[in-house]
């Protein structure tokens, strides 16, 4: 079964529609909103297919786990709407192909790290944190038969996700881990989240990198050395999908001694790093990108912070650079957690 799970009367039994108005790239009211959403439950046109960036956000508005998200992102693709030009959809969709031969499974004892198709950061998960830790998908010539899919929600391919999601969960299910612990906030995402909205059953035992990172720093305690930083962290879109995993990115931060800093895009209020709206095909969508990454650096720099803490490549691509010209340093979380222990990063 890959039907979205949707309930059209906790949507309207709600009455804030949070989902809509709490959106920060529309201007919504509360009256617009219940007339939008219920065009596009009734499969009709609406503005909000046009206008969403794909930031992921309204389903963690969404008080009820009704899933508006993944209804606006289905309904794009019934009707022909994608965000993205279409050359560059069959692009990503054919990128995103497994290739070059089948994985070597092997079955693993205990618990497993998952890298999905980002094999290129392998070099983060050395030391201490991770040590007698196996790793899936460390080969770059077979990264794919890992990849989580969900990148094409971006892109409004639902079919794509639902046709190719089976298969990798499969792969992933034949290592027989105890549990699998997701580098990516995406890869977390898609099997405590999106896969259980759409009806497919997840055949193992998902961890959150962070809640992981936690639970290792607590067995290390006696080695952390405070790093005293002040730290703004930049939350990936599809962290919107787990935000009860939020919390631990302050509990890390506490046991490790550095200082998330008050500003104002954190939290729900947190900025998309702009990486995919950029592309999309609304006129200004390049300007629009550079306002909203200059607005939530600024923040970061206005607020004090030293370091920018990443969990997401594609934030880190898309920001690193930026947030360094700002005098703020760019550093993933891992990274950060290895330094309070004393170990070096590359």
């Amino acid at each position: 079964m890959t039907e979205l799970i949707f309930d059209e009367n906790k949507c309207f039994a709600c009455g804030t529609y949070d989902c809509l108005t709490k959106c920060q790239y529309m201007d919504i009211d509360a009256d617009t909103a219940k007339v939008e959403i219920e065009k596009i439950i009734n499969q009709e046109d609406s503005f909000v297919l046009h206008d969403c960036v794909t930031c992921y956000a309204c389903e963690e508005y969404c008080q009820n786990g009704n899933h508006p998200f993944y209804l606006i992102v289905r309904q794009q693709e019934e009707l022909d709407l994608p965000p993205l030009p279409e050359p560059l959809i069959k692009r990503g969709v054919q990128m995103g192909i497994p290739f070059r031969g089948e994985p070597e499974i092997q079955e693993i004892k205990g618990p497993a790290l998952n890298l999905g198709v980002f094999s290129s950061l392998g070099n983060m998960t050395r030391g201490k944190l991770f040590e007698g830790l196996p790793i899936i998908s460390h080969d770059p010539r077979k990264m794919f038969h890992y990849f989580c899919q969900l990148m094409y929600l971006h892109y409004a391919r639902t079919s794509v996700i639902n046709e190719k999601l089976p298969a990798i969960m499969e792969t992933i299910a034949a290592h027989k881990a105890d549990e699998v612990i997701h580098f990516h906030d995406e890869c977390y995402g898609t099997y405590v989240s999106y896969a259980p909205a759409f009806g497919i059953d997840v055949p193992f035992k998902s961890v959150h990198l962070f809640e992981y990172l936690y639970n290792k720093l607590l067995e290390l305690k006696d080695e952390i050395k405070p790093l005293n930083y002040k730290v703004a962290y930049q939350r990936p879109c599809s962290s919107r999908l787990s935000p009860d995993k939020y919390p631990f990115v302050e509990k890390i931060f506490d046991l490790i001694g550095v200082e998330s800093v008050e500003r104002e895009y954190v939290g729900e209020n947190a900025l998309c790093c702009g990486a995919t709206i950029a592309g999309q095909k609304k006129k200004g969508s390049r300007r629009f990108t550079l306002d909203l990454q200059e607005k939530n650096i600024n923040d970061m720099k206005d607020a004090g912070a030293e370091l920018c803490v990443f969990n997401c490549p594609a934030c880190m691509q898309t920001l690193g650079k930026p947030v360094a010209k700002k005098g703020i340093m760019p550093i993933f979380m891992s990274d950060l957690c290895r330094l309070a222990i004393g170990e070096k990063t590359t």
